[in-house]
């Protein structure tokens, strides 16, 4: 099975059932082994909210607090920042071709880590889109593992055209 183009919303995406993973390689550039989404739960015009399970075989357990490995606080707040990207998707189809368009990370302010994550944690990204200013969308990300907050950000995402990568 080959991969989607990045952002090909060619067809409609349909989220009445749970995305399917290719359906989220569609919506964001991110691969393996930099992708933090495993399901779409909710997504709406107010915000989106994902899944992600830690496997604990991620490459960053290994060095990350050995013997007893965490999730980096900077690999919760990426998590909520993709789902943010995934969410964009919805705006971009409405205000221009989403199709040459990549959402990049503006700025990232008043990160919050309450609690730690391990390997076979499932964590669940609520993010809320809270305004657009010029080509600036600004959101608040929460992380949520066991129903517990472990981390909260505010961050502001930015679409850039898609630059041509030589192969």
């Amino acid at each position: 099975m080959s991969e989607p183009d990045i952002f090909d919303i060619s067809q409609p995406i349909d989220i009445s059932d749970k995305e399917t993973r290719m359906k989220i390689l569609a919506a964001i550039p991110h691969r393996d082994p930099f992708l933090f989404i495993d399901d779409i739960l909710e997504w709406n015009d107010e915000g989106i909210v994902c899944t992600y399970r830690f496997k604990g075989t991620e490459w960053f357990f290994s060095g990350h607090y050995p013997g007893s490995p965490i999730v980096p606080g900077v690999i919760l707040c990426e998590s909520a920042m993709q789902a943010g990207a995934i969410f964009l998707l919805r705006l971009f189809s409405k205000e221009q071709s989403a199709a040459n368009m990549m959402p990049v990370v503006g700025r990232i302010s008043d990160v919050r880590f309450k609690q730690l994550v391990q390997p076979g944690d499932t964590i669940e990204q609520h993010v809320t889109f809270k305004e657009k200013m010029v080509q600036a969308y600004f959101f608040t990300g929460k992380v949520l593992c066991n129903n517990a907050l472990a981390a909260r950000l505010d961050f502001v995402c930015t679409a850039t055209e898609r630059p041509n990568l030589k192969k």
